[in-house]
């Protein structure tokens, strides 16, 4: 057997397990993001941090690319912190996802958008 074909089979047989890796990614991901709502919605501090921060990316939006934006990012950095090592992981797990994917978590973390109102 020469070396392509050893190679053929070794991405053939990875594209499976590659696959269940990502599966079991985003259930994970799911249970952290149905656990970050649980502990958000049970604490008001936590439930208001949030909403500020909700609030603080709305404004970054507004001000893109100024520097008023960055210092209000900046806000957003600490702000994050104070929800806790749950949400941190989940925002960190979040980065690495496809966005039709993202479009999931979004309707998991959609009843904390509705706590802060508009």
């Amino acid at each position: 057997m020469n070396l392509m074909s050893r190679v053929a089979i070794l991405a053939i047989s990875a594209v499976p397990m590659y696959a269940q890796a990502q599966q079991s990614g985003m259930v994970k991901l799911k249970a952290d993001a149905q656990n970050v709502v649980k502990i958000i919605r049970g604490d008001k501090l936590k439930t208001q941090i949030y909403c500020e921060i909700l609030d603080l990316r709305d404004q970054i939006d507004d001000e893109h690319g100024s520097s008023k934006a960055k210092e209000l990012s900046q806000k957003v950095d600490k702000l994050v912190e104070k929800l806790g090592p749950e949400y941190v992981a989940l925002v960190s797990g979040l980065k690495d996802i496809d966005p039709s994917s993202q479009e999931e978590i979004d309707s998991i973390l959609e009843p904390l958008d509705d706590l802060c109102g508009d």
